[in-house]
């Protein structure tokens, strides 16, 4: 009987140990025609990669994952198919508690996956959406500049030269906005410190005071906190 007891306690710690509780992320979807690889969860720590889950797909795409989520962060799916080839394997996304579906295909891994099921990660994509086109103006303005009939025209030259500056100027300003208007999301201080960290500390600041103190207790947050000297 006492043996019993004791089976059935240790049944009972182990099936609370594996209750998912309120900040459990599951990341699931489906990996369209992949037959056979391993996805592995992972996030950066302490400057490398680590892995926080893992499956094996055989037959079907389809992939169920979780982990523990402290605050809304960045996450990566890597994907490892076996076809000698590393590049376009990794999937990023701004993981937060609660159930995330992602849905791609397996030879366009990385290329406009559908992700749903994060408000951090929607408001991620609607920051890089916009800044994307800065990025890419940006791009073609190097282009001309680079062109041979503009590197023997001085004031062609500098005219180019400036309207990269205003572009650069331009997407800083962007940058400062959306910190400034979304004060309650955990995207904003991940995106000052990569994408606006050389921008005038005093606006930087300005958005740091602007912060939910959720936000700003944060993973991220503290991490913004540090780099303006706060501490």
């Amino acid at each position: 009987m006492t043996r019993i007891l004791s089976v059935l306690t240790l049944f009972l710690v182990i099936s609370s140990c594996q209750k998912p509780s309120e900040n459990t992320m599951n990341v699931s979807g489906n990996i369209k025609g992949l037959k056979k690889g391993m996805l592995f969860l992972q996030r950066f720590k302490d400057s490398s990669l680590v892995v926080l889950d893992s499956v094996e797909i055989k037959g079907e795409g389809s992939f169920v994952l979780s982990h523990e989520v402290e605050s809304p962060e960045i996450f990566y799916l890597y994907l490892e198919k076996n076809d000698n080839n590393e590049i376009n394997d990794r999937i990023i996304f701004f993981g937060e508690p609660g159930e995330i579906t992602v849905n791609t295909s397996w030879n366009a891994f990385d290329a406009n996956p559908e992700i749903v099921g994060s408000k951090s990660h929607e408001k991620y994509e609607e920051f890089y959406s916009m800044l994307s086109n800065f990025n890419i103006r940006e791009l073609e303005l190097v282009q001309q500049i680079e062109a041979p009939e503009h590197q023997e025209d001085s004031l062609a030259l500098d005219s180019l030269q400036k309207l990269v500056q205003h572009n650069i100027l331009s997407r800083y300003r962007y940058a400062l906005n959306f910190g400034l208007t979304n004060g309650d999301s955990y995207v904003t201080p991940y995106v000052m410190l990569t994408e606006a960290s050389e921008a005038n500390p005093k606006y930087l600041d300005s958005v740091y005071n602007a912060l939910d103190s959720n936000i700003s207790a944060s993973q991220y947050g503290m991490a913004f906190k540090k780099f303006l000297g706060k501490e």
